[in-house]
């Protein structure tokens, strides 16, 4: 009676264990469409695929949104490492506060015109490199 005891109260704390986890990673995943840091990736989605044939944007639409989730889950669980679900919650109010609307707004708005300084800056880079590696 006592091992079906405490296997009953492993189940049980397992469950709630994975039920809180669960918990946890949908709202690290509300905060990162908070931050704007999704809305990034279909940024990068958007000027990639105008490169792609029309008849062909459907199916490498599929496949690019297929590649991005081991990216989502990489940063998930960073952030489930590095910030404890109450601080993911008080991020959650902030980034839904009217200051924190306008932070992710505008850091989307950064890594926009950063993309094109850095395509700049690289060609540049690259010019430098290969005058030293002669």
């Amino acid at each position: 009676m006592k091992k079906l005891f405490f296997a009953f109260v492993f189940i049980l704390v397992a469950q709630l264990g994975f039920a809180q986890d669960a918990a946890y990673k949908a709202d690290v995943k509300k905060m990162m469409e908070l931050t704007g840091s999704t809305a990034q990736m279909d940024m990068a989605k958007k000027q990639v695929i105008a490169m792609i044939p029309a008849d062909k944007q459907e199916a490498f639409s599929k496949e690019f949104e297929d590649s991005l989730k081991p990216v989502l889950e990489s940063q998930q669980k960073f952030y489930m490492t590095e910030f404890t679900h109450a601080e993911i919650k008080d991020l959650i109010k902030f980034y839904e506060s009217p200051l924190g609307k306008k932070l992710a707004e505008k850091n989307t708005k950064l890594a926009e015109q950063n993309m094109q300084t850095m395509q700049e800056w690289s060609m540049e880079l690259q010019g430098i490199m290969m005058k030293y590696m002669q």
